[in-house]
């Protein structure tokens, strides 16, 4: 499995939370990647090119439950190629998440993402 993440975000607490779980992720085999000048908030999927989603839904009880966020499921094969060009072209413009240099990150970075994490339902 392969994600592309945004580089920042206009939320501190959001994108620090959010990259409290990247050492979990990348032990699982996860391959991260961070997308260089862009902040995403739409979420996407393609899976086994067929199925696709796209919408704002962050996968998350508060999400479902408090934000009336929404995704839309398309089943065909156009559209996923559609969205694995997108994906690709993602790629190429993003930094590979490597989990060595993950564990070496600044005291500060770990701060932020433990202070952040404390918050994450609320966010």
């Amino acid at each position: 499995m392969k994600l592309v993440l945004p580089s920042h975000s206009d939320s501190w607490t959001v994108f620090h939370a959010g990259r409290s779980h990247y050492t979990q992720l990348l032990r699982a085999g996860v391959k991260i990647y961070e997308r260089r000048g862009a902040v995403m908030h739409s979420k996407t999927a393609s899976i086994d090119g067929v199925w696709s989603t796209i919408g704002s839904t962050n996968l998350d009880w508060r999400s479902f439950l408090h934000n009336d966020e929404l995704n839309a499921a398309i089943l065909g094969r156009d559209f996923a190629r559609q969205m694995d060009a997108m994906f690709a072209k993602d790629l190429t413009e993003s930094d590979a998440i490597d989990l060595d240099r993950w564990k070496h990150r600044s005291l500060m970075f770990r701060l932020k993402e433990w202070l952040a994490r404390l918050a994450e339902y609320w966010l």
